[in-house]
């Protein structure tokens, strides 16, 4: 019996005090990014008419596939994959290796001549470049998170399968302002020589890495349950000039907890906010949300057609989604 009772206190003993692996203090974002990632595999984002056909090469693939080998052989930038073709035109086809909703399926490719060139019909890219804006830093363990979004490729409108990615130094010169129907965005110089981190992951919940330079000399800010967040004032942080961050006054009209990122609806009250951008702009996406010296949120969607309002999501769940 008492050697029971020695093993049922050594169990409580090491039971986890704190099941969340996050902070509960962190370092607010604000800063514009500037976002670079590599796709895990080549992204067909179209096609192209040949003798007036589009996708005639091979009718099986698909916008939204991914290309992961040619003929065998491991392909991963574009570069890679036109050289391999190049390698196998007197074949007039290659066998393609190439990936879907997770599953790889193989087929043949036919090359196509015309005008002594031969050709696809298949446009295809292996990496995006946008901007957006840093949520948080947790300053334990440097993961970082961004945008409170996914990033899609914008031809198919599909999550982009990521290989690998960076985020570096942005520098707004602009704003393109948004107006009823036409969402405005951020208009931004990169300095892709001074990256701030790596990116491991693109979640429908934002993008999750390492912050690898040195952190940003800020207060910490007290991390704010769903349901400490009230109806009424609060303010975000973002860039609209250079690499200065400012506060913003929002309000927010409702709290969502069932919605998995559209939790936080608001409303813009900042009239050199509203007169600078028109409201929520694209390249704002991530910028976090305070309310009584806590973070809450980050913002993630404008609402089209009344651009002074939009969505943000807690930072709980970016927090949450950055640890696992």
């Amino acid at each position: 019996m008492k050697k029971l009772k020695l093993l049922l206190i050594s169990l409580i003993l090491f039971l986890p005090i704190n099941a969340l692996a996050y902070s509960n203090f962190i370092i607010p974002g604000g800063e514009t990014l500037g976002i670079e990632i590599n796709s895990n595999g080549i992204m067909v984002i179209g096609f192209y008419q040949i003798d007036g056909q589009f996708n005639k090469g091979n009718p099986e693939i698909k916008s939204g596939d991914y290309i992961t080998h040619i003929n065998g052989i491991p392909v991963s930038s574009v570069d890679e994959l036109t050289q391999e073709i190049e390698n196998n035109v007197a074949d007039m086809e290659v066998e393609i290796t190439y990936t879907r909703n997770g599953k790889t399926k193989t087929s043949m490719l036919e090359l196509i001549k015309d005008d002594n060139v031969y050709k696809t019909g298949l446009y295809v890219k292996d990496s995006i470049t946008g901007i957006g804006t840093l949520s948080y830093i947790d300053p334990e363990t440097k993961v970082f998170g961004a945008l409170g979004h996914e990033i899609v490729e914008s031809n198919t409108n599909s999550i982009v399968e990521i290989k690998s990615g960076i985020i570096f130094r942005n520098y707004i010169t602009g704003i393109d302002k948004s107006s009823g129907g036409i969402p405005g965005s951020k208009n931004a110089k990169f300095y892709y020589n001074t990256p701030y981190g790596t990116i491991l992951k693109n979640t429908n919940v934002g993008i999750y890495g390492l912050y690898d330079a040195a952190l940003p000399q800020k207060d910490l800010l007290e991390v704010a349950e769903p349901d400490e967040i009230k109806i009424g004032d609060a303010y975000i942080q973002t860039v609209l000039d250079g690499e200065e961050i400012n506060n913003y006054d929002i309000r927010i009209i409702s709290i969502n907890e069932t919605s998995e990122v559209k939790n936080i609806s608001f409303e813009i009250t900042d009239s050199e906010l509203l007169d600078k951008t028109g409201g929520v702009v694209q390249g704002m996406s991530g910028s976090p949300i305070i309310q009584d010296n806590k973070i809450v949120g980050a913002v993630t969607h404008v609402v089209i057609d009344n651009p002074s309002s939009g969505y943000g999501i807690f930072i709980t769940t970016m927090l949450e989604e950055g640890e696992k």
